[in-house]
């Protein structure tokens, strides 16, 4: 079994880490870039950077903070929100960032995943599904845009077997349902995902405990977990979280 990532994300706002419930009540927790420095030191695997308000503002992502996150941590980096075009992701990736992560661009034009792909190697190329539960006798998810704000009618597994096609290298899947909550990840929805699509997914909304990530990456099948506020707010230490799965047989780096 191939190792299994434990990705630290940070939601900006106004030059500030923030986090919420179901992508809504804001609250701060710390300057991005000690947050970036601290989670690398203490064996973060990876790093996710997301400018949250970029796109409903319609603006670039903050560089300037990309840049100083990169020159603080040594471990790959993802860098997401306002990102609109080759361009866009370009500026990012001179920055520091090792990849970037798409969301409401790749709805509205899909041919910016084959474009980035091709310019820069699927590696680098995360597609963001924000998804939220269907009311149906079926399990059924829709995909949503604009940092959660906005439904688009499209169905979650639909659109993630689209993004693979186009080139997409792996597939950042949160639940909108959970994101916040603390009461675990959307188990159902990662595991459909995870088995309709090739490329690693990382299981993002709703890490409350650390058999909560254990549960994403068994039951739910993902290859990363993505968790927030337990590390934000100091409720598990990264060690603790990936002693606790070392012990229950997961492969982890230590």
């Amino acid at each position: 079994m191939l190792t299994k990532r434990i990705i630290p994300c940070l939601d900006v706002k106004n030059g500030r880490v923030v986090k919420g419930t179901s992508f809504a009540e804001l609250r701060d927790a710390g300057d991005p870039v000690e947050l970036a420095g601290f989670y690398y030191q203490r064996g973060a695997d990876e790093l996710v950077f997301l400018d949250i308000t970029a796109t409903p503002e319609e603006r670039k992502t903050m560089v300037s903070v990309v840049e100083r996150i990169a020159e603080a941590i040594f471990i790959p980096f993802t860098v997401g929100g306002g990102l609109r075009d080759i361009d866009d992701m370009r500026r990012v990736l001179m920055a520091g960032a090792d990849k970037v992560s798409v969301n409401t661009a790749a709805v509205l034009k899909p041919t910016m995943i084959r474009e980035g792909a091709d310019k820069f190697g699927s590696q680098c190329i995360v597609v963001a599904i924000d998804a939220k539960r269907i009311k149906s006798q079926e399990p059924q998810w829709e995909v949503y845009i604009y940092s959660g704000q906005k439904p688009t009618g499209i169905d979650a597994l639909g659109w993630a077997e689209k993004v693979v096609e186009l080139g997409a290298g792996e597939i950042m899947l949160t639940s909108i349902d959970a994101d916040g909550h603390r009461a675990g990840y959307d188990i159902e929805l990662t595991r459909a995902i995870s088995e309709t699509v090739s490329v690693p997914v990382i299981a993002s909304g709703g890490a409350g405990t650390p058999e909560d990530l254990y549960q994403a990456l068994v039951v739910g099948k993902a290859d990363a977990v993505l968790a927030a506020s337990i590390f934000h707010y100091g409720t598990y230490s990264i060690r603790e979280t990936k002693e606790y799965l070392a012990e229950k047989g997961i492969p982890v780096r230590i």
